[in-house]
């Protein structure tokens, strides 16, 4: 049997990111739209560049990718994914002893009261209280 792939697994696969044409109306995506497939790996980047007591909402994410990336548009679905996949990884990171100071700060993007939050294993209590300590500083 196969060992389950753990969140840090998930974030270190190498992917591509992609640009595929669609063709019909998709989320907030119109029709024919160059959308790009974003990687867990260009999502943990654009974090990273987010300044302490900042916030990003994820809409402006995609389309900051997406302008990045010469698209019109990035997959809102994938990115949510791909999101989880950044905060679960940098969560384990911290359980396994890595100081919060030297994970990626996903709580600059994951809002509290979004969907998201509620499915990290985690819980949105962290969130929360990063969010607040950054505010504090």
């Amino acid at each position: 049997m196969a060992k389950k792939k753990t969140w840090l697994d998930k974030l270190n696969e190498q992917k591509s990111p992609q640009i595929k044409r669609i063709d019909f109306s998709f989320a907030d995506v119109p029709a024919g739209s160059q959308m790009l497939i974003t990687t867990p790996q260009l999502i943990e980047a654009y974090i990273k560049q987010i300044g302490a007591g900042m916030h990003v909402d994820t809409k402006i994410m995609r389309k900051d990718l997406a302008i990045e990336h010469r698209a019109d548009c990035t997959c809102p679905v994938t990115t949510g994914i791909f999101l989880r996949i950044v905060a679960e990884a940098n969560y384990e990171k911290l359980t396994s002893g890595e100081p919060v100071e030297n994970i990626t700060p996903f709580w600059r993007v994951i809002d509290p009261d979004s969907p998201l939050a509620n499915k990290l294993t985690f819980g949105k209590r962290f969130l929360e209280e990063q969010i607040q300590l950054e505010k504090n500083k």
